[in-house]
């Protein structure tokens, strides 16, 4: 096997690569999110989903799962905790009898309360990192990026 590609050309790579970039940063924040979710024994991607389903009350897991830029089944795992934790009713949907609806339990309402104000400083604290207008750029950016 012949060593072909450069060293300088995966060097450009790692330190130009959109892509990797993009996942060791959304790795990294998802991690530190969890952290600071984990008195709750919450993840970060569960917490996306309660707010997700509180925002849209019965939502449609392929629906969910669009909107969180994730496979339906990545969303049936981070659903099973929830729902066993009895945070998340699963139903079937009234217009469609193969496809389920998703509401949040008052237990789950609840946990939800008590999660948003240790989201909003810890968001808070990470929002920080960046100077002025930053986070805002940045969040337009990852928009655009997320439509490609």
């Amino acid at each position: 096997m012949h060593d072909d590609v450069p060293l300088e050309t995966t060097r450009h790579i790692l330190d130009h690569c959109l892509g990797l970039h993009l996942q060791r940063a959304a790795r990294v924040a998802a991690r530190r999110f969890d952290e600071a979710l984990r008195p709750l024994n919450l993840t970060n991607g569960q917490f996306e989903l309660l707010v997700l389903i509180r925002r849209t009350p019965a939502g449609r897991i392929a629906a969910v799962a669009e909107r969180l830029g994730r496979d339906r089944t990545t969303i049936t795992a981070i659903l099973k905790p929830l729902t066993q934790r009895g945070l998340v009713a699963v139903t079937v949907n009234p217009d469609d009898s193969r496809g389920r609806t998703l509401t949040l339990t008052p237990t789950g309402k609840d946990l939800l309360a008590a999660a948003i104000p240790i989201w909003g400083r810890f968001h808070s604290r990470t929002e920080h990192l960046f100077a002025n207008n930053e986070a805002h750029l940045l969040r337009r950016s990852l928009t655009t990026l997320s439509q490609i």
